[in-house]
């Protein structure tokens, strides 16, 4: 039998829907607050309920166009109309927003402040119905033993999309040039990024064709049932047994423990440095685009790895090495008055921790269902760590309140050690494949 191989250049391909929208949600963290709080002059109540409504809406229009995506049968496949839909609405609507910023800042009135939130919940709403159909698009098109690695080339992409987005920001607002101004037009910042959403689109469409494609795959699988925890009941109908489904809790469970912990820290570390280092934005920032380098560095020797020992012992080792990367944030940060180089090793550590489990933890998901249900298991990973992004940063930001900002790292480390727990309880969800040596697993660029 010949051996089962990656094929690079398309899951490159199908991971431009991944780097299109990070590119949009990095913009929307870092630019909508700013909007809100400088131009609009809410406070941080009504803008931290404003910016947790993308999370909150995730929960319920995840899982729910994940599985109208499973259903769906059209000549350009299950997902791609979800993406080409939900794409175009978000385009059109991001550029609205700098519009009516900009009107409001020269003439303020209550309706332009209205009408901004409306447009800002109608965009959400168009994120929401696309993003598990791009990231289910990937299962759908690969084979369940290689998804991992599949998974490290989307995440991959997911990071380059954010990177791109920075660095165009960095490029067209520098502090030399917004310094001392009452308003900044984001204007070109948010048509470069439509752009950049737009052309990533508009290259999966014409290169990567869904129907042809995800029948192969399809073809591929009925050869190799042994592939398919999903069982036939006896009335023709496949059902998850009762101790895939005990695993799939626990690993939600697991999923959405370590995204307690994770997102913990990325929520209130800049303010967390602020008042326990007093060190400014710019040694935060870069502590997180260190932890983000370390990742990105380690998605495709990761998926690799996961390939050869297991995806379970990946994540568990990604999940020990990051409680112990923040129980020596929480020393570090608490001895030290300035950010300085061991913090930034500790960080990539973080990054290195953080892919590990990133990389394998959606394949494992999907691994558990049918074919034709990858989209609604992608909704059920979605919600399990939306649920915690939810929750999280009012949980932390209460308890430093309340305790200390001191916590802010026992907390995380706390969690995501709690999933090493959880993840004892996961029996299914694992795949190997027989690895190639070194590079040479990844040495068809497609064909």
């Amino acid at each position: 039998m010949n051996e089962l191989k990656l094929n690079n250049k398309r899951t490159i391909l199908v991971g431009l829907a991944f780097l299109s929208i990070c590119s949009f949600w990095q913009m929307y963290d870092n630019i909508i607050p700013l909007i809100l709080t400088n131009t609009f002059h809410l406070n941080e109540t009504f803008s931290g309920a404003i910016m947790a409504a993308d999370n909150i809406l995730a929960l319920f229009l995840l899982p729910i166009f994940g599985s109208i995506s499973d259903r769906t049968d059209t000549k350009i496949g299950k997902r791609m109309p979800f993406i080409l839909f939900g794409t175009g609405c978000a385009i059109i609507l991001v550029n609205i927003l700098p519009v009516l910023d900009n009107s409001f800042a020269a003439e303020p009135s209550a309706f332009k402040l209205v009408s901004f939130v409306i447009v800002l919940g109608l965009l959400l709403l168009a994120m929401g119905t696309y993003r598990s159909p791009a990231v289910a698009l990937m299962p759908d098109l690969t084979p369940k033993p290689l998804r991992s690695k599949g998974n490290a080339i989307i995440n991959l992409m997911g990071a380059v999309g954010g990177l791109l987005y920075l660095i165009v920001a960095a490029v067209m607002y520098p502090n030399s040039k917004v310094q001392g101004l009452s308003h900044v037009n984001y204007q070109p910042l948010f048509m470069v990024v439509a752009s950049i959403m737009f052309v990533s689109i508009g290259a999966l469409f014409v290169t990567v064709k869904e129907p042809k494609i995800a029948a192969e795959n399809k073809a591929l699988e009925a050869k190799h049932p042994e592939w398919d925890l999903a069982k036939d009941d006896g009335s023709g109908n496949e059902v998850l047994p009762k101790d895939v489904k005990r695993s799939l809790g626990f690993l939600l469970a697991s999923i959405a423990l370590w995204f307690f912990g994770y997102n913990g820290v990325t929520t209130w570390f800049t303010t967390y440095v602020s008042k326990v280092m007093g060190q400014s934005l710019g040694g935060a920032s870069t502590c997180l685009m260190v932890a983000t380098v370390g990742a990105i560095v380690s998605y495709i020797p990761i998926g690799t790895i996961a390939s050869k020992i297991g995806r379970k012992k990946t994540i568990q080792f990604g999940v020990i090495l990051l409680s112990v990367c923040f129980a020596l944030g929480f020393v570090l940060t608490t001895v030290y008055s300035s950010i300085n180089f061991v913090m930034f090793l500790v960080f990539a550590l973080v990054g290195l921790a953080w892919a590990a489990i990133n990389v394998n933890s959606l394949p494992m998901v999907v691994e558990m269902c049918k074919g034709s249900d990858v989209g609604k298991f992608t909704g059920y990973y979605y919600t399990a760590s939306m649920a915690a992004q939810v929750v999280t940063p009012i949980f932390a930001g209460t308890l430093m309140r309340h305790i200390g900002y001191k916590v802010l790292f026992p907390y995380a480390a706390f969690f995501v050690a709690m999933s090493f727990i959880t993840m004892l309880f996961v029996k299914h969800g694992d795949a190997k494949v027989e690895a190639k040596r070194g590079l040479d697993a990844f040495e068809d660029m497609d064909d």
